[in-house]
């Protein structure tokens, strides 16, 4: 016998099905993008001239025929322009500007790269959910944290150097006279570099507890010719070493410790006595509600299979989640002690708190 359709509300169910058709699409996309990002695919269309998938394959070494169908299905996509007449294909400006170039603001292929980790490691996530155990940052694959620094990079280039310190209460000269600076989870250690590079005059120090993840901000701090000023340890953030600190600073990362308390405690007791913590975590107003928005999409997503199990893997594993929104992140900032907390400012994927001793 068939299985009886309960009565439906036909609009509905077609407004369903066509966000599941966006969304197949999306995460179909995404493979695409991913190979024209590891070959090189984007890089060789950044002049934004015509080229025909033989054109392509030749400044790329690579294979007509699947270059075709990658072409067209860029253009599908949005993500290349199509002429038809001449049946070729280029990359608008804006377009080549958005995937070509990682140290850019709006380099966006990283968040994609993270976002495929998530996929690969359904199984782990799923076993979790079945016994309530937590997954260490390590436990994933290593996509997620090549990833995570290539989507988190942008923002912070963006943003860090010409609005978040600025906005803190008398920080910008300190740092530009020289000062000490701690970056408490620092994984990759783009932000902790952008600093060095903007502020010569000042020693910073990355501490994170993923060794694989330190041993390539130390080379990413070579490479960029900051290492003399800026080194990175193997730490956790309730343990790392050093006092007297004028800044210390964590980017999107409070939330995915087990003990946020503890870390915060540690962190003012590590503050010289005039000393600021800046903690920039993902945007988020405090009820669930006004949290369902395609960027707390993004967000409650990535907290589903990254951030609640990273701290359910530590200890205490208190799980705030990357929505926990700023009354939450308050509690956790004065149970430890400081006595002024305030927003310095925010974007649309970030809350910037200052808080001080």
């Amino acid at each position: 016998m068939p299985p009886s359709i309960p009565h439906l509300d036909n609009n509905k169910l077609e407004q369903f099905f066509g966000r599941f058709v966006q969304d197949l699409g999306a995460v179909m996309h995404a493979a695409t993008l991913l190979v024209g990002d590891r070959l090189g695919l984007y890089q060789a269309m950044a002049d934004s001239q015509w080229v025909t998938p033989v054109d392509l394959a030749e400044r790329t070494e690579t294979d007509e025929r699947y270059v075709a169908e990658w072409l067209a299905a860029q253009a599908a996509a949005g993500y290349a322009e199509y002429d038809s007449n001449s049946k070729r294909f280029r990359l608008s400006e804006e377009q080549a500007f958005a995937l070509t170039d990682e140290y850019n603001p709006v380099f966006f292929p990283g968040g994609f790269q993270a976002a495929a980790s998530t996929i690969k490691d359904v199984e782990l996530i799923a076993d979790a959910f079945r016994d309530g155990r937590g997954v260490a940052w390590g436990d994933h694959h290593p996509d997620l944290f090549v990833g995570t620094d290539r989507f988190f990079r942008p923002n912070y280039i963006a943003n860090l150097t010409t609005s978040w310190i600025p906005a803190l209460d008398g920080i910008e000269p300190k740092l530009q006279a020289g000062a000490r600076i701690a970056d408490i989870g620092c994984g990759y250690g783009a932000a902790t570099i952008i600093m060095a590079t903007a502020y010569p005059a000042s020693s910073f120090v990355g501490y994170d507890p993923h060794p694989p993840s330190v041993d390539a901000a130390r080379k990413a701090a070579a490479t960029a010719g900051v290492a003399d000023r800026c080194s990175f340890d193997v730490a956790a953030a309730t343990e790392y070493p050093g006092r007297g600190y004028d800044l210390v600073t964590l980017f999107d990362c409070l939330h995915d410790m087990g003990n946020p308390v503890g870390a915060a405690s540690h962190i003012r007791e590590t503050l010289s006595d005039d000393g600021t913590c800046m903690l920039v975590e993902p945007f988020a107003e405090d009820r669930l509600e006004d949290n369902l928005t395609p960027i707390g999409r993004i967000f409650y997503a990535g907290s589903t299979m990254l951030c609640t199990p990273g701290s359910r893997a530590q200890q205490v594993g208190l799980a705030l989640g990357a929505q926990a929104g700023e009354t939450r992140l308050r509690d956790v900032l004065t149970a430890a002690g400081f006595s002024r907390v305030r927003r310095a400012t925010e974007t649309p994927f970030n809350l910037v708190l200052e808080a001080r001793p």
